[in-house]
């Protein structure tokens, strides 16, 4: 930058002084100054003024000198013929006049030659207003550059001072002689300083822009993501209408021409407005200064520097603090959106290869942010949000041409962790309900609760069928439990609405996850209960079972309609549908052990006195009981057991009866039985085949007595002989076993009035070594 000349005061002063400079380089170092300063504080027609005012007064001077002298010369030529005509005798007067005319020549000369320069400073000046005028013009133009520039017409500017070389620089500088070769020499020089101060100028105003869309990022996204919000809603009412849209999801070829007449400009509508008019503006006034890829370097390292300063070091994923993560994600979606509208406008300043960078850094950046901020994370619903933030992220950002494929692998991690968080959850829940269950069948009060019992769980029964109260088979855990079945089903797939590309995972964990908790969180639990001593317990417990074995069934049917179509087909099979069989087995034999116990405890409270001398009418109080016992808890405590369940507790229980009965006379403690105590074991047993023969399926139980009573008509036989005759045997007792009739014939014959006893006993000892 050239050093700015001192100001001048006064032209009126300086003027003479530059003309009357002794050399020429002395009279333009002094002209100079004045002509920058006339330039710099528009003073020019002060300058000329001045220079036109000197030049007229020198020309009245030297008209003055012209006339003055002119007026003496006259007089001179009067007195000189005045003289001639006088006497010769002024000879001396007129030598005297013509050296006085002389030393007037002289000086009339040296007056000329005063002229003579008088005209040359005149056409000195000339040349200086012509060479003034032309710097003027070359000043104007580089003023006018600044004045653009300071307009910030910059491109306008630029244009100038190329002209301003072309058309008055370059041709002055190529003459050497010219009288402005100095100034356009040093205007030339101060030319790539007013370039730079303009490309500065740019970058700032640039770098302004750049600020404005950063801070406007985050809101871009806000507008974008509500965009995608309504674009979700208008597909679901869609798909609502036309099922088969179900098949194409968000951003699909379909979804797209079905939502062209709702077109929606994100950089530019009544929300945000986005002018690319300064980048525009940067990039031409660089391209013109031949610096397009500095430019390229310093906007993409700018961008960079955003991009960075858009990524906090940490997100919150909790309730008070979820607009953390949706911010974040929201910045970066506008940033991004940015970055792909520069490079669709501009295609020769971002590359794609750029963009997709900063696009994945982003992307693992805020992945990485949220994985640290899981950790906090113990609730499965702000999963679910935290998915429904990433999801909407994704669908924006795929429509813009992103790629999504680092978001959806992180979508897959998510929802790993939603699966463990809700079978933590649903895992206490299921053990709570069982835990705290009274085990007894459901008691209902109404229609409206056993329409909503109906609802929730599988089971069926006509409502016209019931009278209110009544209770159900089940307990309260089952309707409790099937709630929880189907809230974790649904909790399962809200995890693939709107996006998610791995439906067939979620089919499988929820496959394996239910199985789990079925099996392990209700069955098991229910089956460490059968070491219950409760009967009425246990056979809750089994009807329990029943109906879990039952939702399972409709529970495979219900996942194998709900899968999706990427899943594996064929049919699906729940192991807990097994166990809960299996263990409905293990239920079923804890019956059994209880009320066999039952009926033990029955039987040896019976005090045969196997030898009387008299016969009771009266059956025994045992056999009583034990009836009592067995009617009672088929008409109450097995009451809600399905029908072949009941039977085959029933026929278990009177053949563990029977055979505990025949087992009290093979004691080994019973040495002796008469007549009358075979009497009495007689009426027992006949009390109890009348107990039999008046239930439901009397005659088809009475056959677990066979063998009791045809060993009691042996005892009673008057010819006992009829046993050791096979054919007899097999016509009148078939059922009595071939080692135990023996054994009570001999207790019977060791009391008969017979001399010897030793007799009988041997004979019958010998018959049966035969027979075996």
């Amino acid at each position: 930058m050239p050093r700015r000349a001192d100001a001048v005061d006064d032209y009126g002063a300086a003027i003479p002084q530059i003309i009357l400079s002794s050399t020429d380089s002395d009279f333009l170092d002094q002209l100079i100054p004045v002509l920058k300063d006339a330039a710099t504080s528009n003073r020019t027609q002060s300058l000329i003024q001045s220079l036109g005012q000197y030049s007229i007064d020198r020309e009245a001077d030297i008209e003055r000198i012209g006339l003055t002298k002119h007026e003496e010369f006259l007089d001179s030529v009067g007195k000189l013929q005045s003289v001639r005509e006088g006497t010769v005798s002024l000879t001396a007067e007129i030598l005297t006049l013509n050296q006085s005319i002389q030393a007037s020549t002289e000086k009339l000369a040296e007056q000329k030659e005063a002229l003579v320069n008088t005209k040359a400073i005149r056409q000195n000046i000339a040349d200086a207003a012509a060479a003034l005028k032309e710097s003027l013009k070359i000043l104007h133009a580089v003023n006018h550059a600044h004045d653009l520039a300071k307009g910030q017409h910059y491109y306008a500017a630029l244009k100038s001072l190329d002209d301003l070389q072309n058309e008055h620089l370059i041709p002055i500088l190529q003459n050497r002689y010219a009288t402005q070769h100095r100034l356009a020499d040093v205007i030339q020089k101060s030319i790539p300083a007013s370039q730079k101060i303009i490309s500065e100028a740019v970058m700032n105003d640039l770098n302004t822009w750049l600020y404005r869309i950063r801070e406007t990022s985050q809101f871009l996204g806000e507008v974008a993501f509500y965009h995608t919000e309504l674009r979700r809603s208008r597909h679901r009412k869609r798909t609502d209408e036309d099922p088969y849209l179900t098949n194409f999801k968000l951003n699909s070829a379909i979804e797209l021409v079905y939502d062209e007449n709702e077109e929606f400009d994100v950089l530019n509508n009544e929300e945000v407005q986005v002018n690319f008019t300064p980048l525009f503006e940067a990039l031409h006034i660089h391209e013109a200064l031949g610096q397009v890829e500095k430019f390229r370097a310093e906007y993409a390292a700018t961008r960079r520097q955003q991009k960075d300063l858009l990524l906090p070091s940490s997100v919150a994923l909790l309730a008070e603090d979820e607009s953390s993560l949706s911010s974040l994600l929201e910045g970066i979606a506008g940033f991004a959106i940015i970055e792909k509208a520069t490079m669709r406008k501009v295609p020769h300043l971002r590359s794609a290869a750029d963009i997709e960078e900063i696009w994945e850094s982003m992307c693992n950046a805020a992945i990485k942010l949220t994985s640290k901020a899981l950790n906090l994370v113990s609730n499965a619903e702000e999963l679910l949000k935290v998915k429904g933030f990433i999801a909407l992220f994704i669908q924006t950002m795929e429509g813009w041409g992103y790629s999504v494929t680092a978001l959806d692998s992180f979508l897959l991690a998510l929802f790993e962790k939603y699966a463990e968080l809700l079978k933590t959850r649903f895992s206490e829940d299921f053990q709570e309900i069982v835990s705290t269950d009274d085990y007894m069948p459901m008691a209902i009060n109404s229609p409206e609760e056993y329409e909503k019992v109906v609802n929730v769980s599988w089971f069926t029964q006509p409502s016209h069928e019931l009278t209110f109260p009544c209770v159900l088979p089940f307990s309260q855990m089952y309707p409790l439990c099937c709630i929880d079945i189907r809230n974790f089903l649904n909790q399962f797939y809200f995890f693939s609405d709107d996006h998610f590309q791995h439906p067939d995972i979620i089919d499988d964990t929820l496959r394996k996850s239910l199985d789990e908790l079925l099996t392990q969180k209700v069955c098991q639990c229910l089956v460490e209960r059968l070491s219950s001593q409760y009967l009425g317990q246990i056979v809750q417990i089994l009807i329990n079972l029943e109906h879990f074995e039952t939702a399972c069934r409709e529970l495979e049917q219900l996942l194998i309609r709900a899968r999706s179509s990427t899943s594996a087909g064929g049919p699906l099979k729940l192991n807990a549908t097994e166990e809960f069989q299996t263990n409905k087995k293990a239920a079923e034999k804890r019956i059994f052990e209880l009320v066999n116990s039952k009926i033990d405890d029955l039987v040896e409270t019976a005090e045969y006195d196997w030898t009387p001398s008299s016969v009771n009418p009266e059956p025994s109080s045992y056999i009583q009981t034990l009836t009592r016992y067995l009617e009672n808890i088929m008409s109450s405590t097995l009451l809600g057991l399905p029908r072949e369940i009941k039977e085959l507790i029933y026929f278990d229980a009177l053949s563990h009866a029977a055979d505990k009965i025949l087992a009290l006379p093979l004691s080994d403690d019973v040495k002796y039985i008469n007549a009358y105590g075979v009497s009495v074991l007689a009426q027992d047993v006949q009390y109890l085949i009348r107990f039999v023969e008046s239930l439901e399926n009397g005659q088809m139980l009475r056959q677990n007595l066979d063998e009791l009573q045809q060993t009691v008509d042996l005892m009673q036989s008057d010819n006992s002989e009829e046993f050791f005759d096979i054919s007899t045997r097999n016509k009148k007792y078939g059922r009595v076993d071939a080692m135990n009739g023996p054994i009570l014939l001999e207790k019977l014959t060791a009391v008969s009035n017979v001399p010897s006893k030793s007799a009988p006993l041997s004979n019958f000892s010998s018959r049966f070594n035969m027979m075996r």
